[in-house]
């Protein structure tokens, strides 16, 4: 997974081969540059940023300007294998609204995001009591697109409240895969949903 980082390679590695994905928050398209030129996957983006849209359009991706809360409505229920939402749950303002459209639309939902329950995180509040910038969290809180902080274990709950299956977990400390202790011990976490 040459030039991918760990962090999208955990989410590469949850879809199969010639699936199709609609990349929710795509950034200028890097995962979905990957996923078709190694796994030959059928790839759309929506993404927020006028920007980041024109890099991924100058990668040859299929990759419109939206918004998540109000364009996924447009999208029909299970038209994609997998629906992706990676760096970007925090960011949402009605992330409840928009689990909920991703597992409508894909037939499997992959969801990663930074787990604010993370030892570092908990530290630096408890001693330093301010926010924490960490690697996984690099900018100070004022100038953040992070509005909706959660751990691992509040996910979970959002998850069975929603009524969604999880079929899969994953954790991350920095690049290092760990299983023990998620909520405390990782500061990255990757889930697969479907209803």
């Amino acid at each position: 997974m040459n030039g991918l980082p760990v962090r999208l390679q955990q989410v590469a590695r949850q879809i199969p081969d010639h699936s199709s994905v609609l990349d929710v928050g795509c950034s200028d398209g890097t995962l979905l540059a990957w996923l078709r030129d190694n796994k030959s996957v059928d790839g759309r983006g929506i993404e927020l940023d006028a920007a980041r849209v024109a890099a991924a359009v100058t990668r040859g991706l299929s990759v419109v300007q939206g918004d998540a809360i109000h364009d996924l409505a447009a999208f029909p229920d299970q038209s994609v294998d997998f629906a992706v939402l990676s760096e970007a749950l925090q960011a949402m303002d009605a992330p409840a609204k928009v689990l909920q459209e991703l597992v409508r639309i894909g037939r499997r939902a992959v969801i990663a995001f930074p787990n604010f329950g993370y030892w570092r995180v908990r530290k630096n509040l408890l001693l330093a009591g301010r926010m924490p910038v960490t690697p996984s969290l690099p900018t100070s809180w004022y100038e953040t697109e992070n509005i909706h902080l959660c751990t691992i274990d509040d996910f979970r709950a959002l998850a069975a409240e929603l009524g969604l299956r999880i079929e899969c977990e994953a954790y991350l400390a920095g690049e290092k895969p760990i299983s023990a202790w998620p909520n405390l011990m990782a500061d990255h976490a990757l889930f697969v949903l479907s209803r």
